[in-house]
Formats: structure tokens, sequence, C-alpha cells
């Protein structure tokens, strides 16, 4: 496994990353997750990505288990802030007093003393960017979070954010959790030069858009039983890669892969590992040998030749769109 710089930070984290959104707590078993997550340090996967509205904070309880007597200082732990974790009017958002509570719930339940990285999961509109920020500069001061990032943030709003910790002395975001795959590109226009201009590393979800490049879904066929596609948890944010169209091009990838001398889903991991501002690709997984097998995309170089064939098979089916965004009910 090798590993990157969080962006310019010192940090460094495994380019591969082991994810738990729509497993953990809910599409598998514990003991299916203590088993992914025991494949994943087997493989030598350090980073580990949650958030504590994922399964209703039940993800980060399961997670927080399966790592539990890995030595600390090998791991780096990543948690996120945002979405509804209650009822209440204040168990949402941004605010001074969601993001305190949260923290110390995610430490509680992902039983360790410090998070690595502490990310907003979404920007909220509804609280001063300046409270925002510095209530995650009073964590990182208290020693209960080391780096701070954001997740799915436009180049406006990271802009904004950097100004205001320029401004109040506060420590810079140093990542941006954002969706893309070889088919979900739209952070190439605007978010990824800002980040490399600004020496913040990006950590990819959905590299293999939740299953769909790897050649699992066929055109004209019924989503296979126990996929992504057929759970209810997380079918409405895999919807948009099920049409026709897509999927003959996405199975015109099979021998580029093979030619390669990988799986499409290797292929598919390896491609974002291919942008030097991507700083780690997450993956999921139901199935320990999801893990062992997605992890050899790690120190794959794909040369020119095949990154062309690559956009020549996928043609106009790449979206590239900045303005598009996906919907509230879509949040790893």
């Amino acid at each position: 496994m090798e590993h990157r710089h969080l962006g310019r930070s010192g940090l460094k984290i495994s380019e591969i990353a082991y994810g738990n959104w729509i497993t953990h707590g809910s599409q598998v078993e514990e003991d299916a997750a203590r088993a992914c997550v025991a494949a994943a340090l087997d493989e030598g996967i350090t980073t580990f990505d949650t958030a504590d509205a994922y399964a209703g904070t039940v993800a980060e309880e399961v997670l927080g288990r399966a790592l539990h007597g890995v030595r600390r200082e090998s791991l780096e732990i990543a948690t996120k802030v945002f979405w509804p974790t209650g009822a209440g009017p204040n168990d949402r958002g941004l605010s001074r007093k969601h993001i305190m509570e949260s923290a110390h719930g995610s430490l509680r339940r992902l039983q360790t003393d410090y998070l690595d990285l502490y990310q907003a999961h979404r920007y909220d509109h509804e609280t001063p960017l300046a409270e925002t920020l510095r209530a995650f500069e009073d964590l990182v001061r208290q020693g209960k979070v080391l780096y701070v990032g954001v997740s799915e943030w436009r180049a406006e709003e990271i802009t904004a954010a950097l100004r205001i910790a320029d401004e109040m002395g506060f420590d810079r975001i140093v990542s941006n959790q954002p969706q893309y795959s070889m088919i979900w590109r739209v952070i190439e226009s605007e978010v990824i030069p800002l980040c490399e201009k600004e020496g913040i590393g990006q950590i990819v979800f959905s590299p293999i858009a939740q299953g769909v490049l790897t050649g699992k879904y066929r055109p004209g066929e019924p989503v296979p039983a126990e996929s992504r596609a057929s759970d209810p948890s997380g079918s409405g944010f895999i919807q948009r890669f099920l049409d026709d169209d897509l999927l003959h091009r996405v199975a015109a990838l099979g021998p580029i892969a093979d030619q390669a001398g990988l799986t499409m889903a290797q292929l598919a991991v390896a491609w974002v590992l291919q942008n030097p501002n991507v700083s780690a690709a997450i993956i999921g997984a139901t199935r320990p040998e999801q893990v062992r097998e997605n992890v050899r995309a790690s120190g794959v170089r794909l040369d020119p030749e095949v990154l062309r064939r690559i956009d020549d098979a996928l043609g106009d089916a790449i979206q590239r769109d900045p303005a598009r965004t996906m919907s509230p009910a879509s949040r790893p």
C-alpha cells in the first residue's frame, strides 16, 4: 500500500481508504463489517472514513469496535458532521452547538481521544461560516481534532473558508471529499485547480460509481440481487448511472481493463489515483474479497494510451458540468 500526503499537510494517508457508508450498521451484519475492516488492515490500509449520520450513528460505533485494540498511532480516522443525528432543531448543520456535540459523540462512538480529520459534510447556508470555522479551530486547539476538511463544497465556498481562516489565524482546510470517478468529473474544472493552488487534497468517494464501473450492471437487465442498486438505502444515489447508453459504454471498458491486467474495479480506482491532486480513493465493501481486489489498484500507473482509450469509450457519458450537484438524499 502506498501513502500520500493529504494536500500540502504533513499527514500521510493510505492512497486507498476504507469507508463505511451504507455498509456498517445497515447493509451488512457486524461480523461481516469486522471482517472487511480486518482485511483492510491486512492489506495495509491505514485510513478509515465514516460519518456521524451513517446508519444513524451506528456506523461509527461498528467501526470503533472493529478498530478497537489496533495501535491508534498507526491509523488515520476521519469522520464528518452536518447531516441530522437526531430530531431536534440543533441536531444538524454546522452551528457551534452541533459541531461540538457531534464531535464529542463521534469520539465516544469511535472509542478514540482524537480525530485525525474532521470534515464538514456539506456547506451550511444557515450558519455563518466564521462560526463554523471557529468551532473547528477550537476543537483543533483542544487536541480533539488534528486536521480539518470539507466534503462536496463548491470552489467558491472553499475560497471563502480559506479567506476567513487566513484573516482570523485559523488552521486551513487541508482536504475536500468529493464524488469523483471516470464518469463523474465535475470537480476537474473549478475545484481541483483551486485546491492544487491552495494545497488541499481530494479524498474521493465512489471511484467505482457505486459498483457501476465494475460492470456488474448490464444494459437491459434487472439489477443484481443484493447489489447497491437493489438496496433502498443507497439506490437513489446510483440511479443516475443506470441508463442503458451509459452501461453500454461502461461495458467497453472491460477489454481495456483486461489488456492492462486489471479488473474493471481496479481500473476505476487506479484511474482516480492518476490525478495528482487526489490524496486517496475511498472504497467500500460488503465482503473481504472486495477489499483485497480493490487495493491492488494501489501503485498502478496507467499510461497515456490507456487513459485516452477510457475517454474514447465513455465519450459524452462523462459528467463534467460543475453546476451538477448531488441531491440532499445522496450523502456519502
